[in-house]
């Protein structure tokens, strides 16, 4: 099991030299991996600065030459996939080819869609969201695109450099469970990173509820059920390493081979920088 940190990209977190040393502190403390939201506009944290998630993630890739690097998660409808795919293969370059890229829809939709005049149902924006990924893992190829669909058109267009990771940045897809149509999306990708009805953001999601959606996604995987699959789960652990282990364990065990910790993310400490580091130097759970 690997172990990341997640930290907004508002507040202390909207500051590049922030993210640099949150991600220098978190690869010294044997952290696997850092990862930070994607929002252009969350009306419930309204008033906070906020950064490019692709600005920090560069800060972060200079300042770090080991752990894992990306969004949990890029709302891809919000973005023009050419501007993504340039964005993703340089920050890939950067770091040595240590991006995952996640993705969904986002939300709240109404706030970063809507607010900017886009459309914002949710079956458009999974049209969308399937067009896209497309797109982007054949821009990451550095072959030739031609492209005509509902959404997006591309003639004759070869996106230089190819991404370093061959044939593409690991893609993981977030979405709610037990819907599950955002999950027979991941069973086509390389992972799921689901949020849960019944735990939301900084609460840990029940085992059953695990299993089963572990066992609804294995049974879904068809094309690429060669390469590794991550499950990937979050939620803030207690500081007594016993109490981690019995916690994060049995997800373990039922099939989770990632924890995105987020230790501060249910209280007003949510987008401080000194409880974060304190959370990072006290280690990865030992499971």
């Amino acid at each position: 099991m690997r172990f990341s940190i997640n930290v907004p990209n508002f507040g202390d977190f909207a500051d590049p030299r922030n993210v640099a040393t949150v991600a220098a502190a978190a690869e010294q403390a044997g952290w696997d991996g850092l990862f930070v939201w994607d929002h252009v506009l969350h009306r419930h944290h309204q008033g906070r600065p906020f950064g490019d998630p692709w600005m920090l993630l560069t800060a972060a890739a200079l300042a770090t030459s080991r752990i894992r690097l990306g969004t949990l998660l890029t709302p891809v409808p919000r973005y023009r996939p050419q501007q993504l795919a340039r964005q993703v293969a340089t920050l890939d370059h950067l770091s040595g080819g240590r991006v995952t890229f996640a993705a969904g829809l986002g939300g709240p939709i109404e706030d970063e869609y809507r607010s900017f005049g886009d459309a914002a149902e949710p079956r458009l924006l999974a049209e969308r969201l399937d067009e896209g990924l497309d797109l982007l893992g054949r821009f990451w190829s550095g072959r030739q695109v031609n492209h005509h669909s509902r959404h997006y058109e591309v003639r004759d267009v070869t996106l230089l450099p190819a991404t370093v990771q061959r044939p593409r940045p690991p893609v993981w897809i977030g979405g709610f469970w037990p819907r599950r149509a955002p999950m027979r999306r991941a069973a086509r990708w390389d992972g799921a990173a689901p949020l849960f009805e019944t735990a939301r953001h900084g609460q840990v999601p029940d085992v059953a509820e695990v299993r089963e959606l572990v066992g609804y996604v294995r049974k879904h995987r068809t094309a690429g059920a060669e390469r590794p699959f991550e499950f990937v789960l979050g939620g803030a652990t207690p500081p007594d390493a016993a109490q981690a282990r019995d916690m994060i364990g049995p997800l373990r065990d039922v099939g989770a081979t990632w924890w995105d910790e987020r230790q501060v993310q249910t209280g007003p400490d949510l987008d401080r920088l000194q409880p974060v580091l304190r959370r990072i130097e006290a280690g990865p759970p030992v499971v």
